[in-house]
């Protein structure tokens, strides 16, 4: 009890460094890439300032950019020169996403570990994340996994490290997971985007990769932002299917969920600092509103609420700016 107790003692800048209790290194960090084989020259993300599209050449210096700065792993985000009612184009040979990670592969290796979104949204002509049902314009989940499986093999055996499911379609673990087992692939992780909300803060993201919907919205496969225990069943579920990686997305608008996942189910957990989360924060530095700090606090925040990694378009601004 004050005065004999005085917490401010502990609070000299030597001993801050010593015993803070959460630490954050570029060890933590994914970063997120755009690759658009539209593309002849990198083009900028107007609702993501300082974030761009990359070309199929442009990505790969992009990646070794991440590498030299000591960034271990990177997620791929793939935007076609044609899309279709299916999403063929998610999983061909040469399809975007596939050469990409086969260029950045051959040129780093070991040195980056790439990470592939398994998704159709940016595949699709309608944006949906499944097939779709037009005449009731539902999104067919069961028709769907078979795709997903497909999916993971192409992008695994383009080099891919690690697929990352992100569709919130039911059985799409166990799907993407037998998939890779039967096509000798049982060594590729799974990282399931498991507790996925339908968010507003999705908003610049499809901006980028083109993904907007033609109809309706993702509310049917995607979570209620009000709900946490079915969180805790997704992510059970998730990981009863094999998933070896959980996710929490949105991050700062859910830290209560990435906390309960933690600690419930005690699994590696990333958390996705999502696109609207990165426009809002950068856009009050870029009027002067906030400091660049609050790029570190907000990410000390969902590494504190129990994020092993933590996927954000900061990374590079961490790397070379904030992390001594």
């Amino acid at each position: 009890m004050f005065p004999t107790t005085r917490l401010r003692r502990l609070r000299t800048p030597v001993m801050k460094r010593m015993f803070s209790e959460t630490k954050l290194s570029v060890d933590d960090l994914i970063a997120p890439l755009f690759v658009d084989e539209n593309l002849t020259q990198p083009q900028p993300i107007p609702s993501m300032p300082g974030i761009q599209r990359e070309t199929p050449k442009s990505v790969v210096d992009e990646a070794k950019e991440l590498a030299d700065l000591g960034i271990p792993a990177l997620i791929l985000f793939g935007i076609p020169k044609e899309k279709d009612e299916t999403g063929s184009h998610a999983y061909g040979e040469n399809d975007v996403v596939q050469n990409a990670t086969r260029d950045i592969k051959a040129e780093l290796g070991d040195d980056m570990m790439v990470i592939t979104d398994l998704c159709l949204c940016e595949f699709t002509t309608h944006g949906h994340c499944g097939v779709v049902d037009y005449d009731t314009e539902e999104i067919l989940n069961d028709p769907t996994l078979p795709i997903l499986g497909k999916t993971a093999v192409s992008q695994a055996r383009a080099g891919a490290d690690m697929v990352a499911p992100s569709g919130m379609m039911d059985g799409m673990v166990a799907s993407i997971r037998k998939a890779l087992d039967q096509n000798s692939y049982s060594n590729i992780p799974i990282m399931s985007y498991a507790a996925k909300y339908s968010s507003s803060f999705y908003g610049p993201f499809r901006d980028a990769v083109d993904s907007g919907y033609a109809f309706g919205d993702r509310s049917t496969y995607q979570m209620d932002p009000a709900n946490s225990n079915e969180a805790m069943r997704e992510v059970e579920q998730d990981i009863k299917e094999g998933a070896d990686i959980i996710m929490v997305k949105p991050a700062l608008p859910y830290l209560d969920i990435i906390y309960r996942v933690k600690h419930e189910f005690n699994m590696p957990t990333a958390a996705y600092n999502v696109s609207g989360e990165y426009s809002m924060i950068k856009g009050a530095m870029d009027n002067g509103w906030l400091a660049e700090k609050a790029i570190i606090e907000s990410l000390i925040s969902i590494k504190r609420s129990g994020a092993d990694v933590i996927l954000t378009y900061f990374a590079k601004d961490v790397a070379i700016n904030l992390i001594r």
